[in-house]
Formats: structure tokens, C-alpha cells, sequence
């Protein structure tokens, strides 16, 4: 080989070995991926249907109709998910109604807030981590619920007196009013061992 070949030989070893790294990180990132395609779906999933029977409670019955609805049926729906996923499935809030974050999910919202006030949408946040916990490799997840116009009722600066009433009955410790349209209510969060 000569003096001219050399470089020409080192470069090709280089481009080898990173196109190596390259697929190495590819097929690490595949798991990672294709889990949180299906934690996507479930978060979907489980906003569709507790908004669907929220929708149908306020047709049949009202504001004070929705809040009972959403006592007994918001963690049904989650132990539902979570059984049928694996996966362990919440709503948390910086305000909570019923579930506090735990530490990284205090962290984690709190950083949606910040996102949310350098102009990110609701609809577009998220975060996920992979992190050890106990010697098991876990996939963290969390997905920020927007506040739309139809939770003021029970959320919002102006909840109905009886109605609060109600809410404080149901849920002794609320924090979850105030919102306005457009801020972040909380986030479904969710954890599960990490496949592959």
C-alpha cells in the first residue's frame, strides 16, 4: 500500500466503525420506539374514553353528573389500561384532583410549565426518560393534558358553588381549579419495564 492509499484506508476503517455505532444506536433506539408508540396509544386511549363518558354524563345529567363520572370511572379506566398494557397508567398534576406526582413527575411537569411559557403547545408536549430503578431498566413517559374550554366546569376560576361542593365531598384535598383555557391541567404518566 502506498503513502497516497493510506488515508484513504483510514478513512474507510472510520466510516465502518461509525456506520457499526450507527446501527448499534439504531437498534438500541428500536425498543425505546416501538414502546413508546404503545404508551402514545394508551395515553390516547385513555383521554378518548374518560372524555366520551364525561360527554355523555353532561348530556344526561350535567356538571354534578360528570363529576361523579369522573370519581369512579378515571380510575377504572386506568387499572383497566394498565392491566390490559402491563404498563402502570396515571394522571398527575402540578394541582392535583385525586392523584399527587411523585418526585419525577413534579420535575417533569414543572418542566412542561416552562416549555408550555416559552410558547410549546399542550398538544405537542411530552418527555420520556430510561432510567434503572431497583436493577430493572424502565421506560418513563409523561404526555401533558391541555385545558380545553369544556373543563372550566369543574376546573376552571369559576366552579359553581354547589357543584364545588360536590368536588370537595368527592375530593377533600383538591387543588385542580383555577385553569384556564390553553394552561396545562396535568399529564397521564406512564412506566413500565423496558422490553428488549
Amino acid at each position: 500500500m502506498t503513502l497516497s492509499q493510506q488515508p484513504t484506508r483510514r478513512l474507510l476503517v472510520a466510516t465502518l466503525a461509525l456506520s457499526g455505532v450507527a446501527a448499534l444506536s439504531a437498534q438500541a433506539a428500536e425498543p425505546v420506539d416501538q414502546q413508546l408508540q404503545e404508551y402514545r396509544q394508551a395515553a390516547q386511549t385513555f383521554g378518548k374514553t374518560l372524555k366520551g363518558e364525561l360527554q355523555a354524563a353532561m348530556k344526561q345529567g350535567g356538571p354534578m353528573a360528570a363529576v361523579s363520572v369522573c370519581h369512579e370511572r378515571a380510575p377504572e379506566i386506568a387499572a383497566q389500561l394498565s392491566e390490559e398494557t402491563g404498563f402502570t397508567l396515571r394522571r398527575t398534576s402540578l394541582k392535583p384532583r385525586a392523584t399527587p406526582p411523585t418526585n419525577w413527575e413534579l420535575a417533569v411537569l414543572k418542566d412542561f410549565e416552562a416549555r408550555r411559557a416559552d410558547g410549546e403547545s399542550p398538544k405537542t408536549i411530552e418527555w420520556h426518560e430510561v432510567t434503572t430503578v431497583e436493577g430493572e431498566k424502565r421506560l418513563r413517559y409523561m404526555k401533558a393534558i391541555g385545558t380545553q374550554e369544556v373543563c372550566l366546569t369543574c376546573h376552571g376560576t369559576n366552579v359553581d358553588p354547589d357543584l364545588k361542593a360536590k368536588i370537595d365531598k368527592l375530593y377533600p384535598e383538591d387543588q385542580a381549579t383555577g385553569f384556564e383555557k390553553g394552561d396545562i391541567r396535568g399529564g397521564f404518566s406512564i412506566t413500565a419495564p423496558l422490553d428488549g
